[in-house]
């Protein structure tokens, strides 16, 4: 009888790592967005690109949530996938609303800070990615837990990029339109950041139901 229910516990696998793979693809078309900001028509076709690719993102997210809805046994906890699922989803909103308004802002020059925020987005992705991608082998979990004391470092260094930027604006931006522009694209870097440590916050806790 159980036999019948694993291949679907094996598609949950890897519809989690479909949408993981996602969120690394946007955050690397994010950190190119960010290295030239000169082309308007470049800026607009590569924020929509992020669009789509947001958009992929939800439709791997609405079949993963059918399949839990039609399944009798999942792999792990069903409110755990539903937690998975909505925290990868939201790593991918945060970067597709930064390159929204990078675009629809009309930012010419990225500053530092913000460069430096997109290479760690994208390495917290890939990490994200790796982390899930180790949940079918979650009896073993030394590489989950490492993966998500990383994932935890690159929040916090993200978050001190986010300090230092938002500091920076207030001290040599002459123009306030722009501190507020900046501060929000800021600040979606940084939530971006933030719930990919909630993705390894989440699974963490599956680590320690299944330990």
């Amino acid at each position: 009888m159980l036999d019948f229910f694993r291949p679907k516990q094996n598609q949950f696998f890897e519809l989690f790592s479909r949408h993981a793979a996602l969120t690394v693809e946007g955050a690397q078309l994010l950190e190119q967005l960010l290295s030239d900001l000169s082309s308007p028509l470049r800026l607009e076709e590569q924020a929509k690109q992020i669009k789509t690719i947001e958009g992929n993102a939800d439709r791997v997210a609405h079949q993963t949530l059918d399949l839990l809805h039609r399944s009798f046994i999942t792999p792990i906890e069903r409110g755990d996938i539903h937690r998975l699922v909505s925290r990868i989803d939201d790593i991918l909103d945060y970067i597709e609303a930064a390159s929204q308004r990078l675009w629809l802002y009309e930012i010419r020059e990225a500053t530092p800070e913000s460069k430096e925020m997109a290479r760690v987005l994208v390495r917290s992705t890939q990490t994200v990615k790796q982390t899930v991608d180790s949940l079918n082998n979650i009896k073993d979990p030394s590489n989950i837990r490492t993966a998500c004391i990383e994932i935890n470092r690159l929040e916090n260094e993200c978050d001190t990029l986010l300090r230092l930027g938002t500091a920076r604006l207030f001290k040599e931006e002459r123009d306030p339109v722009m501190v507020i522009k900046w501060k929000e694209i800021y600040e979606n870097l940084e939530d971006a950041t933030d719930r990919c440590e909630d993705v390894a916050n989440v699974i963490e806790g599956v680590v320690i139901e299944n330990a």
